[in-house]
């Protein structure tokens, strides 16, 4: 019998390294694979429209919020960001156990509608070595990484939503509990 598949939330704020725990979990677990979102912000150096994020208008983005295409969406510094409500159904009816790696604000849209997923909260270990993570990564502006900061405020003061929170101080720490969380959650679905 084939059941369901299990849906997972990642969130981080910018800088606390989501985007290296999402990739080394994905390496580790052949029955996970990552919903790409939609964003109407220009890709950064390196990312590929289709696999990093699906890059679209804003006038695109708004069409689909009128017709209720979203599983969730948020205006996230200045941009929007969305992930594609078929595209998460079709996969979980299918088996397939998928990362969502969203904002705290999405991560609370698909709760309150009553969706069940694992929640993770990725953290740096503070908020001073959070922003010398964005400053160090040299790709935004000084006014870019104050919003930054901004928003990371206010999202570690909600992570307690989150059932399991992760401090990416060590690397390899921060994936041997990323690992631990997916190899019980995905178990657990197993044997249900």
């Amino acid at each position: 019998m084939n059941h369901p598949g299990k849906l997972f939330i990642i969130s981080a704020p910018s800088g606390a390294g989501k985007s290296t725990l999402i990739r080394q979990v994905l390496k580790r677990f052949d029955t996970l694979s990552y919903s790409i979102s939609h964003t109407t912000r220009s890709p950064r150096k390196n990312e590929v429209n289709g696999q990093d994020y699906f890059f679209i208008t804003a006038q695109e983005f708004e069409e689909k919020i009128d017709q209720g295409d979203w599983l969730e969406w948020a205006k996230v510094h200045d941009h929007y960001y969305g992930t594609s409500k078929a595209f998460v159904n079709e996969s979980l009816e299918k088996g397939q156990n998928l990362i969502l790696d969203i904002d705290v604000q999405g991560a609370k849209q698909i709760l309150d509608a009553g969706i069940k997923a694992v929640t993770i909260f990725i953290m740096a270990p503070s908020f001073d070595i959070l922003a010398q993570r964005l400053k160090d990564r040299g790709t935004d502006t000084r006014a870019v990484i104050e919003k930054r900061l901004e928003n990371a405020r206010r999202e570690i003061e909600q992570k307690e939503l989150y059932q399991y929170c992760v401090v990416n101080d060590d690397l390899d720490e921060a994936i041997a509990s990323m690992c631990r969380i997916f190899e019980n959650e995905i178990l657990n679905k197993e044997s249900q």
